[in-house]
């Protein structure tokens, strides 16, 4: 049976954070002297309020969180936050409709960065900088994040937590206690958010801009306080500072603790993952850039900075942009969507179908021309090194399935909606690998979403969620066999 119990326990000290969070904001309103307070404030009291009836509820419970109840609290963590999320906007009247509040707010903590707001520049301080807050709270996920600052709230079950709500296939752990480990990873997280605040500011950006977009490049999320996005500032420095950041955060937080932390640069250059990753922005990056020149008339700079300031956007999922990719050749299109497809490291912030399986997959691949001549070979696959289990393989094999028919379906019923087929596909390959931005005419790069249908936005809604929680950590509750007793 599902322990709701300690599901109510855990939730409830949650939304403490979350009302903290909404606190924060409701202190930038005060200062700056915009009517979004009392918004911020209501939300927070009602958030916190939530949480000490669950508590209450769960009040009894014991701390045996099974891995059931590890998937079935991260999912509706998600769901709670994003509903309690979308209060201020609705309270304060800047997103007046439900629907495209809770599709902004999901957008946010999923780091998808895909926004219904034609024009943010008019919003107040305090709103901006909850969107960018949101995004950097799920960069390394909710109950994760907390799990690195309070440790003892989910007690024995935190390695199963990890296990439903952290990207990529394989787990190795680092240390013997999960909050230790906790603790190394959010220390490079704000490490690194720390290092690009400051040096957005020092190349020209106000404590403001600097701290926002800071935040949101590093979860890989692409909230911006400009409608313009990096491309507002006009500055190079500023471009290739976020290039630098977007490309870190695309690398798994654990590679980088023993690059970093250990001065063991070189451990990068011995993962297979970290190979492919720089491997993919360098070719892809010199075929658009060769594209820009001959066909768009771009000089040798321009073409360099453009091309790899949108390869690195789009294959860490963050979503900030510097040029508009709708006006490049429609080729450069099919290459960003790759790497839309393809995402960056196992470990990181982004989204997407991730390098590691991507290498699993050439693996498998090479096997099986190998077991064509030599049927009786053994032939294990490895990464770095290390067998991967066949259970692992299998696993590769059904999320590839998944992955691709919930793109699929989800772009045959938008392009029964009325949207056109490279935005239809796009768009669904943009909330499952949490990207963003989408390609094409009718919303490109630089657009909003507000003009999909509501429902259309409940279906991205929806598929931000799952391809957050990696998909399978949200479909098993939709299986009879979840909520059997056995």
């Amino acid at each position: 049976m599902v322990n709701y119990r300690l599901i109510y326990k855990i939730l409830g000290s949650l939304l403490f954070l979350l009302g903290s969070l909404l606190g924060i904001c409701a202190g930038i309103a005060l200062y700056y002297q915009e009517d979004d307070f009392l918004a911020f404030v209501i939300s927070a009291i009602f958030s916190t309020c939530c949480g000490f009836v669950l508590k209450y509820l769960g009040r009894a419970a014991d701390n045996n969180l099974g891995r059931r109840d590890s998937y079935l609290l991260v999912t509706v963590t998600w769901i709670v936050f994003s509903l309690l999320g979308m209060l201020p906007f609705l309270i304060s009247g800047y997103i007046a409709n439900i629907t495209d509040a809770f599709f902004e707010t999901m957008s946010g903590f999923s780091t998808t960065g895909a926004t219904i707001l034609d024009d943010v520049e008019w919003l107040p301080h305090a709103t901006l900088y909850w969107r960018t807050q949101t995004q950097w709270i799920g960069g390394l996920g909710i109950v994760f994040f907390t799990i690195a600052i309070l440790p003892s709230m989910v007690g024995s079950g935190s390695v199963k937590v990890f296990a439903a709500e952290a990207t990529g296939p394989l787990r190795t752990k680092m240390h013997p206690r999960l909050s230790t480990m906790a603790k190394w990873i959010w220390s490079i997280y704000l490490a690194l958010t720390l290092a690009c605040i400051l040096s957005f500011y020092l190349a020209g950006m106000d404590w403001f801009d600097s701290i926002n977009y800071a935040m949101t490049t590093t979860a890989t999320g692409g909230f911006s306080t400009h409608n313009d996005s990096t491309e507002f500032f006009q500055s190079p420095t500023i471009e290739y500072i976020g290039i630098l950041f977007q490309f870190l955060a695309g690398i798994n937080f654990m590679m980088l603790y023993v690059a970093i932390f250990k001065f063991k640069p070189g451990a990068l250059f011995k993962s297979s993952e970290f190979k492919l990753y720089i491997t993919i922005i360098f070719i892809a990056t010199a075929w658009i850039a060769y594209l820009l020149i001959t066909r768009n008339g771009y000089g040798m700079e321009r073409a360099f900075r453009s091309a790899l300031f949108q390869v690195v956007s789009f294959i860490t999922t963050t979503g900030l942009f510097n040029d508009d990719a709708a006006m490049w050749p429609h080729i450069t299109w099919v290459i960003l969507g790759c790497l839309m497809f393809v995402g960056a490291c196992a470990g990181s912030t982004t989204g997407g179908f991730k390098c590691v399986r991507v290498v699993m997959v050439f693996k498998v691949l090479r096997n099986e021309f190998h077991k064509l001549l030599h049927p009786n070979a053994v032939l294990p696959v490895k990464i770095n090194g290390v067998p991967v289990p066949h259970a692992q393989l299998s696993t590769l094999l059904a999320f590839f399935a998944v992955f691709t028919i919930m793109v699929l379906l989800t772009a045959t019923m938008m392009i029964s909606a009325g949207i056109d087929n490279t935005n239809a596909i796009t768009i669904s390959l943009s909330c499952i690998s949490n990207v963003g931005p989408t390609l094409g005419t009718q919303i490109g790069p630089v657009m909003s979403w507000s003009e999909l249908p509501d429902y259309v936005k409940w279906l991205c809604s929806f598929l931000m969620l799952t391809g957050r929680l990696e998909i399978m950590s949200v479909l098993v509750l939709f299986t009879r066999a979840f909520w059997k007793d056995n």
